[in-house]
């Protein structure tokens, strides 16, 4: 570990108190807006039962196939070689897949006009078990930028 750089250990959500998940709970965290818990997890706990009730599926089986659905394999990160900056792809580590999935099927949910955010979610949930919608576009373009970029793979070695 390079000098003055300290280790923090992650911080861990627990669980919530319905489903008993961590995944559910660290969604939770993720939706939720000016410290409003209570709202994020009725909202979110609407979602999920609503996309389940829609495929008849458990809640948790149905979130995990939805976030695996929407969880890049590959990123870009930029990196500057002899003065020029070069996209180079790599893999994306398991935590950061979860992170954005949730964070694009956010986003989305959000960009969705004319109907509240539960119902929103609960569409943009729906569409990406579905294979379909804006956050599964965003995986695919991140995949195809990171696909045109695969010339520059050798430079991550560095």
């Amino acid at each position: 570990m390079p000098r003055g750089q300290r280790y923090y250990p992650k911080h861990n959500p627990g669980v919530d108190p319905k489903y008993n998940s961590p995944v559910v709970a660290r969604l939770v965290n993720k939706v939720m807006m000016k410290g409003k818990k209570a709202l994020a997890r009725s909202l979110v706990y609407k979602a999920i039962e609503f996309g389940a009730k829609e495929k008849n599926m458990e809640p948790l089986e149905f979130l995990d196939l939805a976030i695996k659905n929407v969880a890049p394999v590959l990123e870009l990160k930029s990196r500057r070689i002899g003065g020029a900056n070069y996209q180079i792809p790599v893999e994306v580590r398991r935590e950061r897949k979860f992170n954005l999935a949730i964070q694009w099927m956010r986003e989305a949910a959000h960009k969705r006009k004319g109907m509240s955010f539960d119902k929103a979610f609960a569409a943009e949930l729906l569409d990406a078990v579905n294979g379909v919608g804006a956050a599964i576009k965003k995986r695919d373009d991140t995949h195809r930028m990171a696909e045109a970029n695969r010339a520059f793979a050798h430079f991550a070695r560095f």
